[in-house]
């Protein structure tokens, strides 16, 4: 090799030393610049997340920006009850029934030892005394009355009842109200409720003044009343009348029950849907049952990485049965606040003691027809599979 060509050679390989020298440093930059923008993008998207649920103030310009499938992407499962956890979970009410119904609300305790109530691991069940004659002077017959600790705003309620109470002089319901109060201040809705031999289901709110519904809206159900005002119309508030399927009384309990889903929110007002158990159209969502966490098959708040059931109420669902918008005519945040939800049997009363004439089936005089007939009240029980609620994340509870 000439002198020449050695120079050339250790030059080459000095280049090639400088070159390894620098290679760790710029592989370094290269990192750094790929976790800052990972960590740039990790803030803008928590921001995109968050930015639905900000309030207009002075401080900031938003208004909750909402879409139909986008928000109801973030209901996710809070609270689930079953079996036993009614008895842990809900206050068993023993106060004079507000709608001057015949019946004599029990504590837990007197519910157990009587087999007013009892609860498997899947199951859980509340019904009448349909054993005894009530007396004159009694307040009533035996029945329950029970209502959730917990409260919830913006949510997602799914039930999966198999059996409702049934027959003459019967005022079953499942509902929601302001746990703060006092009635009607927070609203109330009525998700399941009928009285007597009714076939059909009756959705409706009662609230404070200045909700009114409009006669025409996106429903498979029929409009019975607009005025939400418990004040006006001796209380019957806005009601709409299911029209599909059996979602009622013995009706409902011959198909084996169904499902009832409330999802009320600040941009989509509040809509419930019932499905039949044996309708193939139950969102896999809504018919899903199982532990809390990890149920199989249920949409996640985190695909892949586990976490809680997620519920998507969208356009998948259908129409639903009751929608009740919010808007001008009745802002959700001057009606509508954290409710409690209630489930009860009473008789007689407000409505099912001026329906009773009218009810086929039904004869003499209602209250007589209470006192005198205990086994005309077999059929008169809940039986609950489950129930689960869904809430919006980063929502105060």
């Amino acid at each position: 090799m000439s002198a020449d060509d050695k120079s050339k050679a250790e030059t080459k390989l000095d280049l090639i030393g400088d070159k390894r020298g620098k290679l760790p440093a710029m592989a370094l930059h290269r990192n750094l610049v790929f976790m800052f923008g990972m960590a740039s993008f990790s803030i803008f998207a928590a921001f995109l997340y968050i930015r639905p649920y900000l309030k207009a103030n002075l401080v900031s310009p938003y208004r909750p920006v909402y879409y139909s499938n986008h928000h109801a992407a973030h209901f996710v499962l809070k609270d689930k009850y079953e079996g036993s956890d009614f008895y842990s979970g809900w206050r068993w009410e023993t106060d004079n029934d507000p709608t001057h119904g015949r019946v004599n609300y029990v504590d837990q305790g007197t519910a157990i030892t009587n087999n007013y109530t009892f609860a498997t691991d899947s199951k859980f069940v509340m019904r009448a005394d349909y054993q005894n004659v009530v007396p004159p002077n009694a307040r009533g017959r035996d029945s329950v009355r029970i209502s959730s600790y917990d409260a919830y705003d913006e949510s997602v309620i799914v039930l999966d009842v198999q059996h409702m109470p049934e027959g003459c002089s019967t005022w079953p319901a499942f509902w929601t109200l302001s746990q703060k109060g006092p009635w009607p201040q927070g609203g109330e809705i009525d998700i399941v409720e009928g009285v007597n031999q009714a076939a059909q289901n009756l959705a409706s709110l009662h609230t404070t003044p200045n909700c009114v519904m409009p006669q025409q809206r996106f429903q498979t159900g029929t409009t019975v009343s607009t005025n939400c005002d418990a004040h006006a119309n001796f209380n019957q508030g806005c009601g709409t009348d299911f029209t599909r399927g059996a979602s009622y009384g013995s009706y409902f309990n011959a198909r084996g029950g169904g499902f009832f889903v409330m999802a009320r929110s600040r941009n989509e007002g509040i809509r419930v849907w019932f499905w039949q158990r044996d309708d193939p159209a139950v969102p896999a969502e809504v018919r899903q049952s199982g532990s809390a966490y990890g149920v199989p098959g249920a949409p996640q708040l985190f695909p892949g990485f586990g976490g809680p059931p997620t519920i998507h109420p969208d356009a998948t669902w259908g129409t639903p049965d009751a929608d009740f918008p919010v808007g001008d005519g009745c802002i959700y945040e001057d009606h509508f606040d954290a409710h409690m939800m209630v489930f009860d049997l009473t008789f007689c009363g407000d409505w099912a003691g001026a329906d009773y004439p009218n009810s086929p089936g039904c004869s003499g005089d209602c209250v007589d027809f209470v006192n005198n007939n205990p086994d005309e009240f077999t059929e008169a029980y809940w039986e609950i599979n489950s129930l689960r609620v869904y809430t919006v994340p980063l929502q105060p509870i």
